[in-house]
């Protein structure tokens, strides 16, 4: 069996994320080192009515604790063979299932990340997501606009980044064009376009003053989430990790990456399951679920052991 780790973006943050991982013994180190970064236990923070869990910082450190969290539960399965990549945020959160940062360290870039994003793009832009045109036509809607692709998901299927008004208007060009789905995202940053180029200036000179770990014996192979190639040379991984934050991302490639790795079962670490339905549709062949749509820890580690 040879496993694809597939780690979530933004966008999908709920109260029940850490429903099977919040009393795993494992992932308690984990929750300790959120509670030093966001200031209170993660596993309380979401159950707080009314909690903004789609802040930019708040967003991305709790995607980085679902990832990392779930991470214990794939380690319990001892799986043979293990690729990991991650979706925009989810890229950092790869870096620390392969073993080259530690938790703490992972959250506290998980902050800093989404402070100089932050800084950056200023207000009034964010996401949309179109689904069902070719990505030309995709492009071409979206540069009318004023927009940017930010990620390639598939020949069909992408994430534009832009002014929210243009990206309101968008959506309507998009279905009129004989778009399937249309959607602003529940993001407030245009991710991943040249609106963040001092983001990733200033994360990229973060990333510069730090020492990544040896990854143990058996870790993950790493692959980039900016072009889904495998991550071989860490200082140049590092700058594509900065680099991703304005650049457009090439999931489709990573799924490629997966696919050509030989993977045949694919499992999604992170709130919700984006990327989980993706992957059924990259990798046909192959057992695919999100970690949101099992109900036990011990049914996730059972699953991925093919019991």
């Amino acid at each position: 069996m040879t496993l694809a780790v597939l780690l979530s973006g933004q966008g999908g943050q709920h109260p029940g994320m850490f429903d099977l991982t919040a009393e795993w013994p494992a992932a308690a180190p984990v929750f300790a080192a959120a509670e030093c970064v966001l200031g209170q236990d993660p596993r309380a923070l979401v159950r707080i009515p009314g909690a903004d869990l789609h802040g930019n910082r708040t967003g991305q450190i709790l995607c980085c604790v679902a990832a990392l969290a779930g991470w214990t539960l794939v380690q319990a399965a001892h799986p043979a063979r293990t690729i990991v990549a991650g979706y925009s945020i989810g890229d950092l959160a790869a870096w620390g299932c392969a073993g080259r940062f530690d938790a703490e360290t992972i959250l506290r870039l998980a902050a800093t990340r989404a402070e100089a994003m932050d800084a950056a793009a200023g207000d009034g832009a964010s996401l949309a997501g179109i689904r069902g045109l070719p990505i030309a036509a995709i492009e071409t809607l979206a540069a009318a606009q004023g927009c940017e692709l930010a990620i390639r998901n598939a020949s069909d299927s992408a994430v534009i980044g832009g002014p929210s008004p243009a990206l309101e208007a968008l959506c309507v060009e998009a279905l009129a064009a004989g778009a399937l789905r249309a959607v602003v995202l529940p993001v407030r940053t245009p991710s991943h376009t040249p609106l963040l180029r001092e983001a990733s200036q200033r994360f990229e000179a973060a990333l510069a003053g730090l020492q990544p770990l040896r990854p143990p014996p058996g870790a993950p192979r790493l692959i980039s989430g900016l072009d889904g190639a495998p991550v071989f040379d860490v200082r140049a991984g590092l700058s594509k990790l900065a680099r991703q934050i304005s650049h457009t991302i090439d999931w489709a490639a990573c799924l490629d990456a997966c696919r050509e790795y030989g993977c045949d079962t694919v499992l999604e670490l992170g709130p919700g399951h984006a990327l989980a339905t993706m992957a059924r549709n990259a990798i046909p062949e192959a057992r695919v679920h999100a970690l949101d749509e099992f109900r036990s820890a011990s049914g996730v580690t059972e699953w991925i052991g093919g019991r």
